[in-house]
């Protein structure tokens, strides 16, 4: 599992004082190129050497409270699953032990042209 640390800025918030909805996707992208990172893929190198990055195929949300300003969140993720060329993750964001945000994310890896491509056999060795 890998934690990822997020503070809720103002500039998250929406009129009403929340966390607008779509900014818990960019909490659990951050989250995700950091766990990225962590498995030692650098994605500049990946683009500019191998010519493929991570795209998100699917996400599946629930949001089940609200965050709000100043609150201090963490974003879990864990693998799911693994095959040659997707990559599965539940994500879950919490305030303290309170879940707040969870998703199940679909990862592939595509090609400059947009074709699909095996995930990186250094990511698929270190997570199997």
């Amino acid at each position: 599992m890998h934690s990822f640390p997020i503070r809720v800025y103002y500039e998250d918030t929406d009129m009403a004082g929340i966390v607008y909805h779509a900014n818990y996707l960019k909490f659990i992208e951050r989250a995700r190129s950091d766990w990225v990172k962590e498995q030692g893929l650098d994605q500049n190198v990946m683009r500019e050497q191998d010519g493929i990055v991570f795209v998100v195929r699917r996400i599946e949300a629930d949001y089940l409270m609200t965050a709000k300003y100043d609150d201090a969140l963490e974003v879990r993720t864990t693998v799911r699953s693994m095959t040659g060329v997707r990559l599965v993750m539940g994500q879950e964001v919490l305030r303290g032990q309170e879940v707040v945000f969870r998703a199940e994310v679909t990862a592939v890896c595509v090609t400059r042209d947009g074709h699909p491509a095996r995930l990186p056999a250094k990511l698929r060795q270190r997570v199997h």
